[in-house]
């Protein structure tokens, strides 16, 4: 039998130079921003459901932004949580003056509910 289509059994593998890595930090992370997800569970719970909900989907996309090293991404949901838990907070409390306007004008307030 012919041996030269056949490789070597005893070949050695070859191995490259593997590059040199240090501990030293690559870059300095900007600080994390606050994902407003208290608020924004508070929200949804006293005030206002559906832009509380807005609130959290944004709130809890800052950790995953941030870790992915999306800094400007990350700042921007935390900003879009916060500004969606004020709204439904002001509607929240909107709401709840206008349906004491609407107890105290009929009545019912008076009547002792």
């Amino acid at each position: 039998m012919d041996n030269q289509n056949y490789p070597n059994e005893q070949q050695e593998p070859q191995y490259q130079e593997q590059p040199y890595y240090t501990n030293q930090p690559e870059e300095k992370r900007p600080e994390k921003p606050e994902s407003h997800l208290v608020v924004a569970i508070l929200c949804t719970l006293l005030c206002c459901l559906p832009l509380g909900v807005v609130s959290i989907v944004y709130a809890a996309k800052v950790d995953g932004l941030y870790n992915s090293g999306d800094y400007q991404g990350a700042q921007e949901a935390s900003d879009n949580a916060q500004k969606w838990a004020k709204w439904g907070a002001i509607i929240g409390i909107l709401g709840l003056l206008c349906y004491l306007a609407f107890l105290a004008t009929t009545g019912f307030l008076a009547q002792g509910f």
